[in-house]
């Protein structure tokens, strides 16, 4: 498993390049007045960085073999794993509630701060705290505090600077990972940023890790995309593919929104309130062209996610077929268990009569359509079954149940 997800490098080196040409630019078509400012920023960052610096080291506790030694052994097993050669200065922080953590620098020297409400979560789960050291860690490794002052220029382009600090976050992630001793402790480590110091206790991960279908929808893909953190299924999901050995694959983003992400500059998390009002703004130039568009492509999403579903219920009633001769009263009976129903559809039901399949849509513009998987027996005494509708438009079906 290669410890770097695999478009941070070329996006940190577009923005290099974007950003070096910014600068350039900036010092010959000024005369190198900028550089003042520059200096001035970078005095203004110094004062208010050593203000937080100084907050930690009077408030929050340090973290060394005396004080608090079995997070100090963590830390440095970290360290070890990911060959970072010098420990970071670590501190252990009460941030209100707050499920985080971070990773800093001041002065050429590197800090880790752990929020003690997490730390208290995992206290169960030790491993599943080295992830959660170990991504921070990887900030560190990738001299991501280092170069931010560098691509800052570019930083704030639409889509590619918030695609950057999303790579970071993954490629922190694969560190997170690599830290742990047991590659499936790594979701947990996420898990407690879901749901909480109690309740992550008990959650399944894999039905969290299937709220991802819903990350492909145009709003959330528009949010993710200038935003500068992925959703957190995604990343769960991704972690939980590579502690298994395969590379992750990511549902794919509605393809308007990325065209409207265009138009939004990365203004931090979320995008911000400023991204937000000219996210508004585009909307409302384009909304009579992409609304129609979206409201048809999500009707077909959800009806091809029903269909998916209602033939996996299909497979049920063939296998109780086969070993009893007859159709179940029931799809219980025949053994289906609902995995994922859309928004949208009702409960998938069995004709005890007929053995049809039936999907009712409570789709507003579409209340009260079906859609049917009919059976009918083959020459070799196999249930074939035939999917359509009698009152739907054929171009909102799945390709296989139309005529």
């Amino acid at each position: 498993m290669s410890l770097i997800y695999k478009n941070e490098k070329y996006l940190f080196i577009i923005l290099l390049i974007i950003s070096l040409a910014i600068w350039g630019g900036l010092i010959v078509g000024t005369a190198g007045i900028v550089l003042v400012y520059i200096a001035s920023f970078f005095l203004f960052y110094l004062f208010a960085q050593a203000g937080f610096i100084s907050y930690l080291k009077g408030t929050a506790v340090e973290i060394t073999p005396e004080q608090f030694p079995d997070l100090h052994k963590h830390i440095s097993e970290c360290c070890q794993k990911l060959e970072l050669p010098k420990v970071p200065d670590a501190y252990l922080l009460h941030a209100d509630g707050a499920f985080n953590a971070l990773a800093t620098r001041f002065l050429g020297r590197n800090f880790i701060v752990l929020f003690s409400d997490v730390v208290d979560a995992l206290e169960a789960h030790p491993d599943a705290l080295n992830f959660y050291i170990g991504h921070e860690i990887g900030h560190i490794k990738r001299n991501h505090l280092l170069w931010g002052p560098v691509v800052a220029p570019a930083a704030f382009l639409p889509l590619i600077g918030a695609a950057y600090s999303r790579a970071r976050e993954y490629t922190c992630d694969r560190h997170g990972l690599a830290a742990c001793h047991n590659p499936d402790s790594a979701p947990l480590g996420l898990a407690a940023l879901a749901a909480g110091g109690n309740r992550w206790r008990t959650i399944n991960i894999d039905r969290y890790v299937l709220q991802t279908r819903n990350s492909s929808g145009f709003w959330m893909s528009l949010h993710e995309l200038i935003s500068d953190y992925p959703w957190l299924t995604k990343r769960v999901a991704a972690v939980q593919t590579l502690a298994k050995g395969n590379e992750p694959k990511q549902p794919a983003r509605h393809p308007i929104a990325w065209l409207l992400a265009l138009f939004v500059p990365r203004l931090g998390v979320g995008g911000g309130a400023g991204s937000g009002i000219v996210t508004i703004a585009v909307i409302g130039i384009l909304a009579a062209i992409a609304v129609p568009a979206y409201q048809d492509y999500t009707t077909r999403a959800k009806l091809s996610q029903a269909v998916s579903e209602a033939r996996i219920a299909a497979n049920a009633v063939t296998a109780y077929y086969q070993t009893n001769k007859s159709l179940p009263q029931t799809l219980e009976q025949a053994g289906y268990a609902p995995l994922y129903i859309p928004q949208g559809v009702q409960p998938i039901s069995l004709d005890a009569n007929t053995g049809s399949i039936r999907i009712i849509i409570d789709i507003p513009a579409h209340l009260g359509n079906t859609i049917e998987l009919v059976p009918s027996i083959d020459d070799n005494k196999q249930i074939v079954w035939r999917c359509g509708s009698s009152n739907l438009d054929s171009k909102l079906l799945p390709v296989d149940c139309r005529d």
